[in-house]
């Protein structure tokens, strides 16, 4: 099993930054697929990016292509998602997720490990 841990989420206002992190505990391995997730209130849950396993290839929905950044640091068991120029829109949970599918637009089903989420909330 593994266990994945968000942190870093709050309340910042529109234009400001926010970096995320994600703890991989338990059967950890650095050939995971890791993604970032998000969910608006009332909608469906949509993929924000994913990173390989060596952090070379990452991908990103076109909403936020340009503003976020995912990066992993294997050593540390670690990734991030670094969200710049945030808008009211980006206003969501962000899940952590990990797997061994990467894609340009990945489905829920894809993913095989999930964190509880962390709360972002960008004011206008």
């Amino acid at each position: 099993q593994v266990q994945l841990e968000e942190s870093g989420g709050g309340l910042v206002q529109a234009g400001g930054s926010l970096r995320l992190s994600c703890a991989v505990s338990g059967r950890t391995s650095s050939t995971y697929v890791m993604g970032w997730f998000r969910q608006a209130p009332g909608t469906e849950r949509e993929f924000v990016g994913a990173i390989n396993w060596s952090g070379g290839i990452t991908y990103y929905a076109d909403s936020v292509k340009g503003r976020f950044t995912i990066s992993r640091d294997n050593p540390k068991n670690t990734v991030n998602l670094q969200m710049n120029s945030l808008k009211p829109e980006d206003t969501a949970v962000y899940y952590c997720t990990a797997g061994f599918r990467l894609g340009r637009s990945l489905k829920d089903s894809d993913m095989n490990y999930w964190g509880k989420g962390t709360l972002v909330t960008v004011s206008s």
